[in-house]
Parts: structure tokens; sequence; C-alpha cells
């Protein structure tokens, strides 16, 4: 089998059109949810911890000399993403746990029992006959 050959056959797989679209979902999932975050859930709270803004927080290792810059750690975008984080894993198990009620409820449907194959009837059509028989 050539290389293009076997490249095709595992590009056309299930699994890897499935995971390309998960992906992609994936990602505009994570937009939307950042901008969640970003604009609704921390404005609130930097109001709530004093007006501060996360992304602004630092610790400034070095000052400013000249044409240098300040060295600053910045730990708010640390926070942020944290928070980012945290949010989206909830956002995501509340997605599983909703998929998944509706799975059992789907499962838990009762389904109208299989129709007895021709050998089942059949034998039940020789017991019936041979009941018939023994009581005559």
């Amino acid at each position: 089998m050539s290389l293009i050959q076997e490249f095709k056959s595992f590009a056309m797989r299930g699994n890897v059109i499935d995971m390309a679209v998960g992906i992609i979902v994936g990602a505009a999932f994570g937009k939307v949810v950042s901008s969640f975050v970003d604009n609704i859930i921390m404005p609130p709270l930097g109001l709530m911890i004093g007006g501060v803004d996360f992304s602004d927080l630092a610790v400034v290792l070095r000052e400013a000399r000249g044409d240098l810059e300040a060295v600053t750690l910045g730990y708010g975008a640390f926070i942020q993403s944290v928070v980012d984080f945290l949010i989206i894993a909830a956002a995501i198990f509340v997605a599983i746990k909703v998929m998944n009620s509706l799975k059992h409820k789907e499962e838990a449907k009762p389904s109208a029992p299989p129709a007895p194959s021709k050998e089942e009837v059949l034998l039940t059509d020789i017991r019936d006959l041979l009941k018939q028989q023994t009581e005559k």
C-alpha cells in the first residue's frame, strides 16, 4: 500500500473526522467562554474586590530605569487564566451531565420485545400440538 493510500485511509476514518469536528467546535466554544469570562464574570468580580482588574495585578521585580522597562511578575494574568479554566471546565461538566441525562432517559424507554424467531414459533406450535394429543 502506498503512503498516499495509507494517509487517505487514515484521514477518512470516522474517528479522525469526529476529532476534527470536536476540535473546531471546542475552539469556538473556548472563544465564547473566554468572552463570557472577560466581559461578564470578571467586571463584577473585580468590582467586588475593590475595582481591581486582574490583568493589571503584578509584582514589580525591578523598577524602570531610563530606556529599560520595568520587570514585573504578572500574576493577574495567571489568575485570569485559572478563572477561565474553571469556568470552561464547569461549562463542559454541565454540558456532559445534560447529555448523559438525556442519553439515560433514551435508554430507559422500554423497547418492544423482539419477535420470536421462526424456530421458536415452530417449536411452540409443536408443543401445543403435543399437548392437545396427550389431553385427548
